[in-house]
């Protein structure tokens, strides 16, 4: 059992749901990311979602590419992030999974990729570009080395896919509020609550929501029906407009992740 098991079992047992937010690795600078990590801890984030940035993030909408685009400015790599996290778990064992496109860990291998990532203190992945039918090799690598592989299910996924994706998914199982990109929207979809009803009849696996949520009436909404509640683009414009002071931005990320755990927790 890895961090992100332990928690979820913990907020069950709380009856609670889990505020999850996403941090685009290496933006707006790698010495901040750490920093922003810890600032999301102390305002009530349960699991980190951390994004390793790539030069074509199909999944992704405007906000998350230009902080892709900010921390590859930085040269920033899959290496120095794994050591963001080292470095973090002198001061934190919050859960975190790091959201990364396939070809990075093709690249380094998905053995060497496993192996460095637990060794690092990672506890989960989650690759948007990677179906479950040509997972094989890292669903043989992960689990040797306690890490949850986590795939996302769809508005227009049937339930036999459902069914397949909630079978090799662990730790939790991501629900993609709406058919398209990341990115903040103003109001939540309705293919939400039925997607869920459907999902349940599968699994009892947690279930979290991303793809959407910006406000701490949206997160209370998902928190009803689900296990997790996944805010990125949001935060990251919070992160945009207050890049040119350092102790502004944290103050103001902090302020913006504390109104949506309240959501989330109430």
């Amino acid at each position: 059992m890895n961090r992100i098991d332990k928690k979820f079992q913990e907020l069950r047992r709380q009856d609670t749901r889990a505020f999850m937010p996403y941090l685009c690795a290496g933006d707006p600078t790698p010495e901040l990311t750490a920093k922003l990590l810890l600032t999301l801890e102390t305002a009530g984030a349960d699991l980190i979602e951390l994004g390793v940035p790539f030069s074509d993030p199909i999944a992704d909408g405007p906000t998350v590419q230009r902080a892709s685009e900010r921390a590859l400015a930085h040269s920033i790599s899959l290496q120095q992030i794994l050591e963001i996290v080292r470095s973090l778990r002198d001061q934190t064992e919050i859960p975190i999974a790091l959201m990364s496109y396939y070809n990075p860990i093709f690249r380094m291998g998905e053995e060497a990729f496993c192996k460095a990532a637990q060794a690092a203190g990672v506890d989960g992945l989650i690759v948007p570009d990677l179906p479950p039918e040509q997972a094989q090799p890292l669903l043989e690598a992960a689990p040797k080395y306690n890490l949850a592989t986590i795939f996302l299910v769809a508005p227009t996924s049937p339930p036999e896919r459902m069914q397949l994706i909630a079978s090799v998914s662990t730790g939790f199982i991501y629900c993609v509020s709406v058919t398209g990109v990341t990115g903040a929207r103003a109001t939540l979809s309705d293919e939400i609550a039925p997607m869920i009803t459907e999902l349940r009849k599968h699994t009892d696996k947690p279930i979290s929501v991303g793809f959407g949520v910006s406000t701490s009436e949206q997160a209370k909404q998902v928190a009803d029906i689900a296990d997790g509640v996944i805010v990125g683009s949001a935060i990251i414009n919070v992160i945009e407009e207050n890049m040119d002071d350092e102790t502004k931005l944290l103050t103001a990320v902090k302020q913006f992740a504390l109104d949506l755990a309240s959501g989330v927790k109430a």
